[in-house]
C-alpha cells in the first residue's frame, strides 16, 4: 500500500506541475510580452519613459495564480535570452496586514535586502526604489493585490495608488506593475483614473456549462492520458463535464483541482480507467458532504451551493 501511495503522490505532483493553456491565458501572455519588449527597447535606446502595467482580476478559483506563475516562469526564460539577461521579475504575495510599510518591507525581502533596524515608511520605499533599480527589475508582481486596500478608506486608496504610480513613473528606473487578485482589486483602479490609465485590465470570467462543457471534457481526457488512465464510458458523457463545472462553482482552477482529485482516487485504487464515481468521491473528499449534496449524485444538482462544505442535512 505504501508503494501505491508513493507512486500516486509522484503522479499527482506531475499533474499539478503541468499547466494547461486556455483561451484566457493567451491575451495575458501577449500583453505582458509586449510590455516587456517595449521596456527592453526603451532601455536599449537610452529612453526613460513611464511604463504601464497589467491588472488581472477574477473570483477565487478562476486559475489566476497558476496563469501568472506560468507567465512569469516563461517570461524569465525569455529574459535570460534577451538584450538584458540580468533583468528580473519579482513576484510576491501582498502581506497581511497590508500597510504600505509592511508591503515595502516584504518587497525588500523578496529582493534579498534585509533591514537591520526599524525604519519609517518613506525610508523603506526609497530603499525599494533603489533596490529595484540595482536589481534591474522590469516587473513587480503583487498577488492578492486587493488586500492593498483591505480597509477601503479613501486615505488608504490614495496612498496605494500613489505608491504604484510612483514606481511606474520613477525617473531613474520605472518598474512595470502586475497585479492579480479578486474583483475587489478593481476598486483600487477605479479610485484613481491616472492609475487606471496606466494599467491594462484582464478579467478571468466564470465558466459556462453551455459554452465550456466540451472544453472541460477535453481537460478530463487530457489529464487522464497524462496519468496513463483510460476513460470509462460514463466519464465521456458531456453531462459529467456540466456537473463538474457546477461542482467547481464555475471556476476554471477548481475544475482542474477536482479532475486531479478524481485521478488521485483512481490511482489509489490501482485502477486503469477514470470513472464518473471517481469524481463523486473526489467531491465528497473535498466537501465532506452527504450524497444529497453531491452534484455528481443527485438529479437536481443545480440547487446545491458548491461553495459550502460539511453539508449533511437540510440545515
Amino acid at each position: 500500500m505504501n508503494d501505491i501511495i508513493r507512486s500516486t503522490a509522484w503522479q499527482i505532483a506531475k499533474l499539478r506541475g503541468h499547466y494547461i493553456q486556455h483561451e484566457r491565458y493567451d491575451p495575458l501572455k501577449v500583453r505582458f510580452k509586449l510590455l516587456i519588449e517595449k521596456r527592453l527597447a526603451d532601455i536599449a535606446s537610452g529612453r526613460k519613459t513611464e511604463v504601464h502595467g497589467i491588472a488581472l482580476s477574477g473570483a477565487s478559483g478562476t486559475g489566476k495564480s497558476s496563469a501568472v506563475a506560468q507567465l512569469i516562469a516563461s517570461s524569465r526564460e525569455d529574459l535570460a535570452q534577451s538584450s538584458l539577461p540580468s533583468a528580473a521579475i519579482i513576484s510576491l504575495r501582498v502581506p497581511s496586514p497590508a500597510t504600505l510599510k509592511f508591503v515595502g518591507q516584504t518587497i525588500l525581502r523578496a529582493l534579498g535586502y534585509h533591514l537591520s533596524s526599524e525604519r519609517q515608511a518613506w525610508y523603506i520605499w526609497d530603499l525599494v526604489r533603489h533596490q529595484l533599480r540595482e536589481r534591474e527589475v522590469l516587473f513587480l508582481h503583487l498577488d492578492e493585490a486587493q488586500d492593498l486596500s483591505s480597509r477601503g478608506t479613501r486615505q488608504e486608496l490614495d496612498a496605494v495608488a500613489s505608491m504604484l504610480k510612483t514606481l511606474m513613473t520613477d525617473e531613474e528606473w520605472p518598474v512595470g506593475i502586475l497585479l492579480s487578485g479578486t474583483q475587489e482589486l478593481e476598486n483600487i483602479l477605479n479610485h484613481d483614473p491616472q492609475l487606471a490609465h496606466r494599467m491594462d485590465t484582464i478579467h478571468f470570467a466564470s465558466l459556462s456549462p453551455v459554452n465550456h462543457a466540451p472544453d472541460v471534457a477535453g481537460l478530463i481526457e487530457g489529464y487522464a492520458r497524462r496519468a496513463e488512465l483510460g476513460l470509462a464510458p460514463d466519464a465521456l458523457e458531456i453531462a459529467l463535464s456540466e456537473r463538474l463545472i457546477h461542482a467547481a462553482a464555475y471556476q476554471f482552477g477548481l475544475v482542474i483541482e477536482i479532475i486531479i482529485g478524481a485521478i488521485e482516487i483512481a490511482l489509489l485504487e490501482s485502477g486503469d480507467h477514470l470513472e464518473w464515481r471517481h469524481f463523486k468521491l473526489a467531491y465528497e473528499v473535498r466537501s465532506s458532504c452527504a450524497d444529497a449534496f453531491n452534484p455528481f449524485v443527485v438529479d437536481d444538482y443545480h440547487r446545491i451551493d458548491t461553495r459550502q462544505v460539511f453539508k449533511r442535512g437540510d440545515e
